[in-house]
């Protein structure tokens, strides 16, 4: 009897784990028989396979066919094996090319009448197959686009099962495949909304700008109408663009999801979840196959949680881990997916919730109590993860006529690709290249101001009105600050600047 083997992916999150797909005929009554940890999806392969063999006059042996996924320690899930299976139960004849099979990695579901149907996940499967060394892989044709996009592989696509089987030399009546080509990786992306459109508001702009350079999280608080949506969706358009890896990394994610993926997008990423998500929808989670949330979904770019006192408590405490790890973990009964959480937090909330209290002219209806909740959705140790807080009020004819010319969207990236640039200058030779990523212990360390410029956060620390955690990230804004200004020590200025714009949370 002949043993066929080939090779397909197993994702858990972003990573993949390449599976051998090992396929053997015996002399029993006919059944098909998958081993190795498959999960009901996958177990039901068999069916899928058969009939698609039959509709397509492809020549299944009708014996006992057993399928062993190796590792078989390690869970396998959904249906992205069912090509694979196909290919390794009809190699077993011995009538394809059994040395090119076993050098290419299959993924792909397929339909009862052969079809080839695409899955998610496609983009990360190609990547962990040219991590493990492969550099052939059949995909849908569906999914051709986004599997192209990994540099180094050779990616061929198929619309049904026939034309695999053709191409790895069997007969049958249909065309062999052909190479993808012409995928498409630096397409431009869309106009980024224009900074200067935000009047009335150069401290908040300001503090937009500082976020940016340094990476940092930021709240905002004030009245309906003051612009802090409008500021938070301008966010993106100054961040300086993806390089290869995260753009790499952002569209695997969007895979995962299930969206369809054609091109590397070079702009951070913007997610902006309603306020009635669940704790689930924010880090991701799903029945068998786990799926990203709105947290893995803006890594890379910005996490903007709009109304966000109206967010359940549950919900916003979800995001303190991976606020300080910069990954999340979603477990579920027997199954665990880790996903990549680096995103700039940008959290706008109003004073109460009529959105009046303490604004000039404004008349507030809320009960104290009700005031008292709203405000505390926000927890302490959330705000002590935030950098940055800015107050906002309405613009008055005043503010809006008069003071400085606005910042543009363009200057304001060039100022935070200047101060990036003088970040990583600094911090050259270590593992760091954002002021917001620096360790507190590097900062209060070899990276230590003057006795002189701490003196202001050390009295606030002795005070009790700023933790160790507050007193850090005090550090990396007064950095950020410095850097903008064009300082190459910490100034007391800067380490003024950084308590004004953390006013919120540090008084």
């Amino acid at each position: 009897m002949t043993v066929a083997r080939t090779w397909s992916v197993a994702l858990s999150g972003l990573r993949g784990d390449l599976v051998e797909v090992e396929a053997d005929v015996s002399s029993q009554t006919p059944e098909f028989a998958i081993i190795g940890l498959p999960d009901k999806a996958l177990g039901e392969a068999g069916r899928r396979v058969r009939n698609a063999c039959a509709n397509r006059g492809l020549d299944l042996p009708k014996r006992r066919i057993t399928v062993n996924l190796s590792p078989a320690s390690l869970p396998k899930r959904g249906s992205g094996f069912d090509v694979a299976i196909a290919i390794a139960a009809l190699a077993t004849s011995g009538r394809m090319d059994a040395d090119r099979i076993a050098r290419t990695v299959h993924v792909g579901e397929l339909g009862l009448d052969g079809r080839l149907r695409p899955v998610p996940g496609v983009l990360p499967a190609v990547v962990a197959a040219r991590g493990a060394g492969h550099t052939r892989v059949v995909v849908p044709a569906a999914n051709a686009a986004e599997a192209a996009l990994v540099e180094g592989v050779e990616v061929f696509a198929g619309a049904c099962l026939a034309e695999v089987v053709r191409w790895h030399g069997g007969v049958c009546d249909a065309a062999p495949l052909a190479p993808v080509q012409g995928a498409i990786v630096d397409e431009p992306d869309d106009v980024p909304l224009e900074l200067s459109d935000v009047v009335g508001q150069a401290d908040a702009v300001d503090a937009l700008v500082v976020a940016a350079a340094g990476g940092h999280h930021l709240l905002m608080s004030g009245p309906p109408g003051a612009g802090k949506t409008m500021l938070a969706r301008r966010l993106p358009g100054i961040l300086p663009p993806l390089d290869d890896e995260a753009s790499l990394s952002v569209a695997s994610v969007r895979s995962l999801a299930g969206e369809t993926v054609t091109r590397l997008s070079r702009t951070p990423p913007f997610e902006s979840p309603h306020h009635g998500a669940s704790a689930a929808a924010l880090i991701g989670g799903g029945s068998g196959v786990i799926r990203p949330g709105a947290i893995a979904r803006a890594s890379e770019g910005v996490l903007f949680l709009d109304e966000g006192g109206e967010f359940p408590a549950a919900v916003l405490d979800a995001l303190r881990q991976p606020l300080e790890s910069g990954v999340i973990q979603v477990h579920r009964s027997g199954v665990a997916a880790t996903y990549p959480a680096r995103f700039q937090l940008v959290v706008a909330t109003n004073p109460c919730p009529c959105g009046q209290y303490g604004v000039p002219g404004g008349a507030c209806e809320c009960a104290p109590q009700a005031i008292r909740r709203y405000t505390r959705r926000l927890s302490g140790p959330l705000l002590d993860r935030i950098d940055i807080d800015v107050r906002l009020q309405r613009v008055s004819a005043a503010r809006r006529e008069g003071g400085s010319r606005p910042v543009t969207t363009g200057r304001a990236r060039e100022t935070v690709a200047e101060a990036r640039a003088r970040a990583a200058r600094r911090w050259a030779g270590t593992p760091w290249h954002r002021n917001a990523d620096v360790p507190g212990t590097w900062l209060r360390g070899p990276a230590a101001p003057s006795t002189e410029v701490l003196r202001p956060l050390d009295a606030a620390l002795r005070r009790g009105a700023l933790t160790l955690r507050g007193y850090d990230r005090l550090l990396r804004v007064a950095w950020t600050v410095a850097d903008i200004a064009g300082h190459d020590t910490l100034l007391a200025d800067d380490v003024g600047r950084a308590l004004y714009l953390r006013r919120g949370t540090a008084s």
